[in-house]
């Protein structure tokens, strides 16, 4: 598993996406994945320090888990399917382990109001498959990161199942 760190929601232009951006750890590439509207406030949110008067869906899951004495572990982005992303949460609490699927939306916003030292995890094999290099181009200038995230997206579009066969 490769360790990410969560740069932050950006909005895809002209469609107006949210895309969440995940770079590697001491790295230069990075995992752009397309969430909700929703689902990229409560991220965004919660990263600029916005707090409601009443608990949000993912505070008040994250609350709910604090109480149950469960803590979260880890966030572990397993595979992409169909053009979607599919991630785990991994859980500790009462002496045992518990994983749950999850969208990777869902598991990061969870995770960030569970505290800076969750980590956030890629499959190796995925990371090769869905990466993007940002820094610079063959001309040594700087990658326009929107740009890159546009650029994955036209690759996304353009894929075929029979892609991720094994031969």
């Amino acid at each position: 598993m490769i360790p990410l760190e969560l740069l932050g929601v950006r909005f895809e232009l002209p469609a107006n996406q949210p895309v969440v951006l995940l770079r590697e750890v001491g790295g230069g590439r990075v995992v752009p994945i397309w969430i909700g509207v929703a689902e990229a406030a409560a991220i965004s949110s919660h990263l600029a320090g916005e707090r409601t008067d009443r608990p949000m869906t993912h505070d008040l899951f994250a609350a709910t888990l604090a109480a149950l004495g469960v803590e979260v572990r880890a966030v572990h982005l397993v595979d992409l399917r169909g053009g979607t992303f599919y991630a785990e949460l991994h859980l500790e609490g009462g002496g045992a382990a518990t994983v749950l699927s999850a969208r990777p939306s869902d598991a990061l916003a969870l995770a960030i109001r569970a505290g800076d030292d969750v980590p956030i995890l890629v499959d190796e094999d995925l990371f090769a498959r869905v990466a993007i290099e940002l820094g610079a181009d063959e001309d040594g200038d700087d990658v326009d990161p929107e740009e890159e995230v546009r650029r994955f997206r036209d690759f996304l579009e353009d894929l075929d199942p029979e892609d991720f066969q094994q031969g």
